[in-house]
């Protein structure tokens, strides 16, 4: 084996503890300065830069599984271009390091053209400066360790010069060795021994400071782990103590109560309020934003007579309305689990719009959340009557950091890429032919109405039933039309009706219930919902880019 295929091993191995160390201190760095860090400033880009087949894959695949399984491909990107970048350095040094600048680059290049949480330019590139230099002084270090020298192009070289130079002084000293003079006696000859080469101790290379390598693997190791370590404790704004214990305003317009019956007395059927926690999450941000209520400010701006800056306690001083609505994800599927139900609290924004003073020629409101991304919604969907409110707490305490925390829009009747911006800050009234927003530059359509949908919650796909009494249940949504009718289909009998529990308002989902008599063999249910408008769900299967998913939901059970 060649001196430099021996050094290949050490010199990948040093490529990723290199980088490693510079990713680790990029993240220590963020946490400090209050800025993102290199691997979600990258992964935030992908998510930007994806196109839109590949997120919709993603959200239908993965879940909420999609940003650790984004995180992981980076992370595993770049161990690979580092191991790669450390094994050419075994030969050419200059390259390794090249290479390795390039990788900081990218992370300060990412942070500076992205969306981050960073409150400058200097805070948005430093942990990517901190990342670049760590990794380039690491490789650098490694390299050294190993004999080679990335600054004068040659030190690889000068290593096998040296072994070389050693073989051909050894083979000049055999042929000058001094001549024996000749004599007139017989010469002895000699038995011919063969000749005994000793092969090269399987160690490390010419020049290879084995003590050097472990010393500076282990502080680049250290660095990265201890780096990644310490950014993971260090509090990253505010607590979950400080959340709780603001305290929200008894709302001067508290919702009604809900009436009886609103739940299917049926197991398995979806609560009819979702817990925090179990509400779905579907959104670009790695990390969850948690700002410090003291800090945040909503500026109102653009078509109005009067500019408004309105901080939290602004907000809550403000009068406040309590309602239930139902929330909905464009990016559900049919019979999806992306749609939830929470009561709210909040400010009208119709109300501080008036105060604003909207221009008459406005049409949209251009809505921007903490990290930079845009959401358009319609002016009228805001102003038209509907609940639409400015939430601070949801389902009876502060919002979770998860949903927005400390305030985030709240629209009945939209699907939330066109209305539920969280963690928002800036509000601009304008018009739609001024502007677009982060998800229509990526072909989703302007204005998203929430389609009449219903799923089956009960009985799940595949289930085995006793033959006889049966029943299936789940829940139906229109929101801000209501639902008046579900029906039910056995294989290809006629339509039933379901029964409907209780309606709380207009702008929550409705939960059903059908009773039937299941006989032996396989069987489809479907189901289909109603508005109050007297529209009936279509059965024409539309995927949900670019206005919401469409179609009838079934699932197959087998009775015994």
């Amino acid at each position: 084996m060649t001196t430099t295929m021996r050094r290949r091993m050490p010199a990948a191995l040093g490529g990723v503890l290199a980088a490693g160390a510079g990713l680790g201190l990029g993240e220590l760095t963020a946490a400090l300065a209050g800025g993102t860090s290199p691997v979600v400033g990258v992964a935030t880009h992908l998510i930007d830069l994806a196109p839109g087949p590949a997120k919709d894959w993603a959200v239908k695949n993965l879940g909420t599984a999609d940003k650790p399984v984004l995180i992981g491909v980076v992370l595993l990107g770049v161990a690979v271009f580092a191991l790669l970048a450390g094994a050419i350095g075994a030969s050419r040094p200059r390259i390794a390091v090249v290479l390795t600048v390039l990788l900081g680059l990218l992370a300060i290049l990412a942070a500076a053209t992205g969306r981050t949480l960073a409150p400058n330019h200097f805070i948005r590139i430093l942990p990517g400066i901190v990342t670049l230099l760590t990794a380039t002084i690491g490789i650098v270090a490694i390299l050294r360790t190993l004999n080679l020298n990335p600054f004068d192009g040659g030190g690889h070289r000068k290593a096998a010069a040296a072994e070389g130079t050693k073989s051909i002084a050894h083979s000049n000293q055999s042929e000058s060795l001094p001549t024996t003079p000749p004599t007139t006696e017989a010469p002895t000859i000699a038995p011919v021994r063969p000749a005994v080469t000793t092969p090269a101790p399987a160690t490390a290379p010419a020049g290879f400071d084995r003590r050097g390598f472990l010393v500076t693997a282990m502080a680049l190791g250290a660095a990265g782990a201890g780096g990644l370590l310490v950014s993971r404790v260090l509090p990253d704004g505010v607590s979950e103590a400080t959340r709780m214990g603001i305290k929200i305003p008894a709302p001067a317009s508290p919702a009604n109560a809900v009436p009886a019956g609103v739940s299917a007395d049926v197991a398995g059927v979806s609560r009819f309020v979702t817990p925090n926690k179990q509400f779905y999450r579907v959104d670009t941000l790695l990390t969850v934003p948690k700002i410090d209520p003291r800090s945040w400010e909503l500026r109102v701006h653009g078509m109005v007579d009067h500019e408004l800056r309105l901080n939290f306690a602004d907000l809550l001083g403000r009068r406040l309305i309590e309602r239930d609505i139902t929330l909905t994800c464009v990016s559900n599927e049919v019979g999806g689990p992306y749609v939830g139900n929470a009561r709210w609290i909040g400010v009208p924004i119709a109300e501080i719009l008036r105060e604003a003073g909207v221009h008459a020629e406005a049409d949209a409101v251009r809505s921007r959340s903490v990290d930079g991304l845009t959401i358009g919604t319609p002016l009228k969907a805001l102003t038209d009557g509907r609940d639409a409110i400015f939430a601070v707490a949801m389902n009876g305490e502060p919002l979770p950091f998860e949903h927005g925390f400390p305030v985030r829009m709240v629209v009945p009747g939209l699907y939330g890429y066109v209305s539920a911006t969280k963690w928002v800050v800036d509000i601009e009234v304008t018009r739609f032919e001024d502007f677009s927003a982060y998800w229509t530059d990526r072909g989703w359509a302007v204005e998203a109405p929430i389609k009449t949908s219903s799923r089956i919650d009960v009985p799940k796909g595949f289930a085995q039933l006793k033959a006889g009494p049966s029943v299936a249940a789940g829940v139906a949504w229109a929101q801000h039309r209501g639902i008046t009718k579900v029906e039910v289909q056995v294989d290809d009998g006629p339509w039933q009706p379901a029964e409907l529990a209780a309606e709380d308002t207009i702008d929550t989902w409705r939960q059903w219930t059908f009773r039937w008599n299941a006989t032996p063999g396989n069987h489809k249910l479907t189901v289909r919902a109603t508005d109050a408008d007297g529209q009936v769900q279509t059965a024409d299967r539309a995927a949900p880019r670019p206005n919401g998913s469409s179609g009838l939901h079934n699932t197959v059970v087998m009775v015994e």
